[in-house]
């Protein structure tokens, strides 16, 4: 009876399934891939729900010397933020960040009886916070009215625009697809690096080279594996962000497979990035280092916490060069902006180039004893 033929495809399905089963019976694994991004989630969610503070903005050509901007600015519950450009004001006002854009202009004595006109913009996004920003300014106008006017003439009119649409851009909005991509650089890094070192110092790589399983087959096993674990962690994150602390997915199912199918091109590029660390390392004491010279960086300078775009500008470069940067962008385009995979073409593009980058480095270091 003759031999059946020795099948790749076989052979690929059970080393993925063995190194996946091996994942999910390491404790360390499943917390630095689930519990651990989704503990920064939960705390963040639960803190951005409580506290009150009212922000709003003078616009450009108010006058703000006048009794009513300095009340303003004075009291406590109120934050009156500065902005360098009336553009980022608005994209704020539109967010909700700010509760509302006041504008004061003095007006002419000899034609109006009413010394101050103001006028207030706001958008739907700012929710409640519109219609405390508005009573607080009436409160303030009518205690300013009783101190300089006590015959019943009043200081100032206060008018609305039409409101902006707009939707409230909360700071989980911001964090968690930046703690998604860094727990994706971390998994892909870290996991990846320590894994193919253990290996090939085992002579577990020699031994799979000589079998008949292709070798690129083994290193796509591996890979495959992590890929289903981080997904599963991506989906697990957003879903939590989602269903617990109202995390913006604008259209819904469509934008969470999007962030999905964005999560798989960011942990092609960092298993890549493992790939070749593991190579470099002489030992096992290496790895830590050598990894953290790649992650460290990217925690701190693209945008996980903070965004970039608060740095001085002789960073931004740094910061825009750096692929995580490029991810955690995109992940919040897709995820609040409702922008599609086509349209965040230029971070995509620039992930695509560090793949290509990467994957040439590691094929040249790569080693399997």
């Amino acid at each position: 009876m003759p031999n059946k033929r020795y099948s790749q495809f076989t052979a690929l399905k059970a080393l993925t399934k063995g190194s996946f089963a091996a994942m999910l019976k390491s404790p360390s694994a499943l917390f630095f891939s689930i519990a651990f991004p989704l503990l920064f989630i939960i705390a963040f969610g639960v803190m951005s729900e409580g506290g009150f503070s009212l922000k709003m903005a003078f616009h450009k050509k108010a006058d703000t010397l006048n009794p009513f901007a300095l009340t303003l600015k004075n009291i406590p519950t109120i934050q009156m933020l500065d902005y360098d450009t009336e553009e980022k004001k608005l994209e704020d006002l539109k967010k909700g960040k700010i509760a509302a854009i006041v504008s004061i202009k003095k007006q002419d004595p000899t034609i109006y009886k009413v010394p101050y006109q103001i006028e207030l913009q706001s958008s739907l996004a700012a929710g409640n916070d519109r219609l405390v920003a508005k009573q607080m300014i009436a409160s303030i106008v009518d205690t300013l009215n009783r101190m300089y006017y006590p015959n019943n003439q009043t200081m100032a009119s206060i008018s609305e625009k039409k409101l902006i649409e707009g939707r409230p851009y909360k700071y989980l909005d911001f964090f968690l697809p930046g703690m998604l991509g860094f727990s994706l650089m971390s998994a892909g890094i870290f996991g990846t690096s320590f894994l193919f070192f253990t290996l090939r110092q085992n002579l577990v790589l020699k031994r799979f080279y000589a079998t008949p399983v292709k070798r690129i087959h083994i290193i796509i096993s591996e890979g495959l594996s992590r890929l289903f674990l981080q997904i599963l962690s991506a989906a697990i994150i957003i879903g939590v962000g989602y269903l617990a602390f109202h995390f913006t997915l604008v259209h819904g199912w469509y934008t969470f497979f999007q962030m999905i199918a964005l999560s798989v091109l960011g942990l092609i590029l960092f298993l890549g990035m493992g790939f070749v660390i593991s190579s470099l390392a002489k030992n096992d004491a290496m790895i830590p280092p050598l990894a953290n010279m790649i992650t460290m960086p990217q925690l701190l300078l693209s945008g996980v916490f903070l965004s970039t775009s608060n740095f001085p500008n002789w960073l931004q470069p740094i910061c825009n060069f750096l692929p995580l940067t490029q991810l955690n962008n995109a992940m919040r385009a897709i995820a609040f902006e409702g922008k599609t995979l086509l349209q965040c073409w230029m971070p995509i593009g620039i992930l695509c180039i560090w793949i290509i980058l990467v994957y040439a480095i590691a094929v040249k270091v790569f080693r399997w004893d």
